[in-house]
């Protein structure tokens, strides 16, 4: 009896160790880091397991709402965060309650639409239309990316919002701000990176970003 006892604690113990190692694993595979790409003149990124139409912005859209994401990618020439360059979006969705089909505007400079979208083609054709300049960056200089996106109340976008588009010192500030429980907010970050070494895509996926 006692030997089996201690059999079933080391078990026990054993399963413990286990699951605390498997934690983290899955915490990494939840925020998977960026994938990072180059056309000639643009950096574009892309983030395969993150899936922001879900929770309270899925619930607002099949409520009739018009949801709004702010992004924002930042590349940063050294690892100490020295910022290159910005670019926020401002990622427009609402919800066909018939078609059961999502529709998506990134205004910006250069007006992109796209509707009649599953939940993960829009995720898709946003990442796809989201990227930063390259100007200025030389190909063998590294670099570091973070892209960030939060769905935005209607207070929060009056504040970031002004006559000339989206205010970068305002869309900082809110992103400075740690998330509440309720906020929906994501981020991934990645580097270092050099031009030389992306993937090469096809140019076209939008106007120059940044």
């Amino acid at each position: 009896m006692a030997q089996n006892a201690r059999k079933s604690e080391g078990i026990s113990r054993r399963s413990w160790l286990l699951a605390g190692l498997a934690l983290p694993l899955s915490q990494l595979r939840a925020a998977d880091p960026l994938a990072v790409s180059f056309d000639g003149d643009n950096v574009h990124v892309s983030a395969p397991s993150l899936h922001f139409l879900s929770g309270q912005p899925l619930q607002r859209l099949k409520d009739a709402a018009t949801v709004v994401f702010l992004s924002k990618i930042t590349l940063f020439s050294d690892d100490r965060g020295t910022v290159f360059r910005q670019v926020p979006e401002r990622l427009i969705f609402s919800y066909d309650l018939w078609e059961e089909k999502f529709a998506v505007t990134i205004p910006g400079a250069g007006p992109r639409t796209q509707s009649n979208l599953t939940a993960e083609a829009a995720e898709k054709w946003c990442m796809d239309n989201l990227a930063v300049s390259a100007l200025g960056l030389g190909p063998d200089r590294p670099f570091w990316l973070r892209f960030e996106l939060r769905a935005a109340t209607q207070k929060e976008l009056s504040r970031v919002m002004g006559d000339s588009g989206i205010s970068i010192s305002g869309l900082i500030e809110m992103f400075s701000r740690k998330p509440g429980a309720d906020d929906s907010y994501w981020t991934r970050s990645a580097g270092p990176f050099r031009l030389s070494n992306l993937p090469r895509i096809a140019a076209g996926r939008g106007n120059r970003f940044g």
